[in-house]
């Protein structure tokens, strides 16, 4: 990356990423991450809520995602000391400061929908593969 006509790169926990995008993606990219970091940001949320809201995800996968975005810090997850176990999974505050970004994102991606394509009722949509 260019800053002040100097070529740059950054080196973040002894990896080097050569621009800003790079970095953020290392943190959220994929395609399940951010999906995850969007049902997390109003409220905890169970593994059992999560795989129930993600449908397509495997629980392998979700369990990766969980386990990756924990140990980066944008997650946390509570243990209840209960039979059976019960965990629960939140935004910390450093997650939370990517809220902003998610809701621009998911903005223009509603947008696409209305311009490129249709937003419709699932029910709706039961209905009519149903016919």
């Amino acid at each position: 990356m260019v800053i002040d006509n100097k070529e740059k790169v950054i080196v973040l926990n002894g990896q080097e990423f050569h621009c800003a995008m790079d970095v953020t993606m290392h943190y959220i990219g994929g395609k399940w991450k951010t999906v995850v970091l969007w049902y997390l940001r109003k409220d905890k949320k169970r593994f059992s809520e999560l795989k129930r809201l993600i449908p397509n995800i495997t629980e392998k996968m979700l369990s990766l995602q969980l386990k990756n975005l924990e140990k980066d810090g944008i997650i946390g997850r509570k243990l209840y000391p209960e039979v059976p176990p019960k965990v629960e999974y939140f935004l910390t505050d450093f997650g939370k400061s990517l809220i902003p970004m998610m809701e621009e994102i998911a903005r223009w991606g509603r947008n696409l929908a209305k311009v490129k394509g249709k937003v419709i009722d699932k029910e709706e949509k039961r209905k009519t593969r149903k016919a």
